[in-house]
């Protein structure tokens, strides 16, 4: 699967990157990772904090995958607004999905702290504005159920929100504990780190088939075999192509990363913006000092018209920028990029086993919120192969019906 089309801008920012040797030979281990992005860097993170052994494989090279095209916002709320939740899965199991998005948004902003690489993970706040004056009902009743439940929230009014921004809206959702990150050098930081805590990474080692046994799985490559007790797929998009029961919708999504500003707009905080429009529009911005925004998503097609569209659908992209930022009219885009995007139709992630694939566990972080998922599926997963019940894996089953309805309430441990 063609994962990006255009110029990305990531690699650009990380010089001389660890590089990893190819597996030539039979080893064995506790667990195999299969996947060197985001969800594949967490888990190997977190399981070189238990000292299992574990080995993680990736056809290409570390972080070549969906990560180049990751826009690197990280929140707490989600795609899924915390009052859908509810009303989808009943108030416990959505409060609990989001409480587990503040949890793992806790453990990001601790990562600068335990690697030794930087990976430009910066704390921000957010801003989530109505789209239309329509919208603003909603706004007021997710306000009222993110603050009856704890969560960090501001109503704010057009007069506020256009003393705080360059624009005006009809109303917003301030609130604090998100984050942005350069999505390249994260999954580069975690893996650099597991592997000094343990995990052997092989880059450039693509997994030709799998054997599936009472005792664990054989999983054979080009120059080797992999003998594990437990196989974790975090190959993100790619296990569409896998599995008979798919389950995510997938789309093409696009953006840009302008050149450096002169100096940065109107903007409070460098917050991270977006808003209540399906499918909606998203802006942050960078350490040096560039804007990147994103949107415009549309159907799936074949990779050959996402390379075509990437100019177009970018350039309105650059024009969305500038009707947010008049005072930057003019601004140009360093780089342009298209990618595949996926949701599920429920707006929960994937993650945990499968019957039809023994001693595995998968993780599809599937939605806008992909890194966070990462983290709530690297704990979970590993507390599970510790031996640690995580009840929560309910939640993301991968069997579980394609139309919800308020269940019984998850027992988190």
């Amino acid at each position: 699967m063609k994962l990006d089309s255009g110029q990305l801008p990531w690699e650009s920012t990380l010089s001389n990157p660890p590089v990893y040797k190819t597996l030539d030979g039979d080893i064995t281990c506790d667990c195999l990772i299969v996947g060197g992005g985001m969800g594949g860097a967490m888990t190997a993170y977190r399981l070189s904090l238990t000292g299992a052994s574990a080995v993680l494989i990736d056809k290409r090279a570390v972080a070549g995958g969906s990560s180049h095209a990751n826009t690197g916002l990280l929140q707490i709320a989600n795609d899924k607004s915390l009052t859908a939740c509810i009303n989808t899965f009943g108030e416990a199991n959505g409060v609990l999905f989001y409480k587990l998005c503040q949890e793992a948004m806790g453990k990001i902003l601790e990562l600068p702290s335990k690697l030794d690489m930087d990976p430009q993970i910066i704390p921000r706040s957010s801003l989530l504005y109505a789209s239309t004056p329509e919208d603003v009902p909603m706004l007021r009743q997710e306000h009222g159920t993110l603050t009856a439940h704890g969560f960090d929230s501001e109503f704010w009014d057009t007069d506020k929100i256009g003393a705080h921004y360059s624009f005006s809206k009809p109303a917003a959702l301030y609130s604090r504990g998100d984050a942005e990150t350069n999505p390249f050098r994260t999954v580069h930081s975690l893996i650099n780190k597991a592997h000094s805590g343990g995990v052997s990474i092989y880059e450039h080692t693509r997994a030709r088939h799998y054997e599936y046994s009472a005792d664990g799985v054989i999983c054979y490559t080009d120059h080797g075999r992999i003998f594990a007790k437990n196989v974790i797929f975090a190959m993100g998009y790619e296990t569409q192509e896998m599995k008979k029961d798919r389950g995510a919708e997938l789309i093409n999504t696009y953006a840009i990363k302008t050149r450096p500003l002169a100096s940065m707009p109107k903007w409070h905080e460098q917050s991270l913006l977006w808003e209540t429009a399906r499918p909606y529009l998203y802006f942050r911005t960078t350490p040096d000092g560039c804007i990147i925004a994103g949107g415009k998503d549309e159907q799936l097609t074949d990779p050959d018209r996402r390379e075509v569209r990437v100019l177009s659908q970018c350039q309105l992209l650059l024009k969305e920028v500038e009707a947010l930022f008049p005072e930057i009219a003019g601004v140009e885009a360093e780089f342009s990029w298209g990618a595949v995007f996926g949701s599920t139709r429920d707006g929960l992630p994937y993650m945990g086993p499968h019957p039809d694939y023994p001693h595995c566990y998968f993780i599809e972080g599937y939605g806008g919120n992909g890194t966070v998922y990462s983290m709530i599926a690297a704990d979970l997963l590993a507390d599970t192969l510790a031996g640690r019940s995580r009840p929560e894996l309910e939640l993301f089953s991968l069997t579980r019906s394609a139309k919800p309805s308020p269940a019984p309430a998850v027992q988190p441990t």
